[in-house]
């Protein structure tokens, strides 16, 4: 049996066989109210893996927070190998306001790497990198659909890094969509310090999903099996969900202004042309139809009614056998965490 080592988070170091909560300190509130961010790290005895688990980079994406919180009451950890980094809710700021945006109103997953002497995004996404990030060896980084809209769930990745592609695998998600970084974002710094990286998005902003949080909690779950961070026997051998490789997708946008009446949910199957919904006037009787331009499956959609000319309605995953996907996304209702 190797020791594993030890690691150092701020001014705090964990030893193996600690489990401790970091209180990392930012920069305090206008009214000289300390702030901190709350780190629990989990150090095995035996050396292995650091998995980094991140939720609420979005503040007001707290699907994450619970599967966090719901990992950490496992006690399948206290037969962990390697370490264990989870932040349950990294944008303390905007989860104290229920926003997705810091006070300074940036979107801190536009800002990374960040600086110490920039914005308050810049440096708080400069101080996740330099304490946190560039200690994992691997990440997962979860999230939610924005305000207003939900997402069936699904893993992003960038599937051109094998290590990626295989965590994404395991995961279990019924999709997973190859997806780029974006210039600024938290995925895009992982990829700079080759840091394998997966990003889970599933349900809505501000609203708690069981589907999503079981599906979210046994995901990770998987990839601590797969890490040989945990025991074979702490893990169901069961796995129920086929995941389907999305390398595409498309946001259907409104052609006009008024009330949207979906025919279509989320999850579903639909076809090139097939019927969406239509958009409603509200004085007058005209409708416009939405159409599909593509066969997929639908993994994303506004829930707000109220749509004006060019809003984004429903994402749509171009996928080999979209009746077999949407078919593996119903079998979540009964999946068991």
């Amino acid at each position: 049996m190797t020791k594993n080592q030890v690691i150092q988070i701020g001014n705090e170091t964990v030893n193996p066989g600690e489990w401790r909560v970091v209180m990392l300190p930012m920069p305090q509130l206008y009214d000289c109210s300390p702030m901190y961010m709350p780190i629990n790290v989990i150090c095995g005895r035996q050396t292995g893996p650091v998995l980094l688990v991140t939720a609420a980079v979005h503040g007001d994406e707290i699907n994450g927070v619970e599967i966090v919180r719901l990992l950490l009451k496992r006690k399948m950890l206290k037969y962990l190998r390697g370490t264990l980094i989870a932040i349950p809710i990294v944008n303390v700021y905007g989860f104290l306001y229920q926003s997705r945006y810091l006070m300074d109103r940036r979107d801190l997953n536009r800002s990374f790497p960040g600086s110490e002497t920039g914005s308050l995004a810049a440096r708080l996404a400069n101080l996740l990198l330099q304490e946190v990030i560039v200690k994992a060896t691997h990440m997962i980084d979860l999230h939610t659909g924005s305000l207003h809209r939900t997402n069936v769930p699904q893993i992003r990745a960038s599937l051109d890094n094998d290590e990626n592609k295989k965590l994404a695998e395991v995961f279990g998600a019924p999709v997973i969509l190859n997806s780029s970084e974006r210039d600024g974002s938290l995925r895009q710094a992982s990829s700079d310090i080759d840091l394998p990286f997966i990003l889970y998005e599933a349900g809505e902003a501000l609203r708690f999903s069981e589907v999503s949080i079981r599906t979210g909690l046994r995901g990770v779950t998987n990839v601590l099996r797969h890490l040989k961070m945990i025991p074979a026997a702490h893990y169901a051998k069961h796995h129920p969900i086929s995941s389907t490789f999305a390398y595409s997708s498309h946001w259907v946008r409104s052609t006009a202004s008024g009330i949207l009446i979906p025919r279509k949910r989320l999850g579903d199957h639909v076809e090139e042309n097939e019927k969406l919904g239509m958009i409603a006037n509200p004085f007058i009787k005209d409708e416009v139809e939405i159409l599909s331009p593509h066969s997929g499956i639908i993994i994303g959609k506004t829930n707000l009614p109220l749509v004006h000319e060019g809003e984004a309605l429903f994402h749509i995953a171009i996928v080999e056998a979209p009746q077999e996907t949407s078919e593996q996304i119903s079998k979540l209702q009964n999946l068991s965490p």
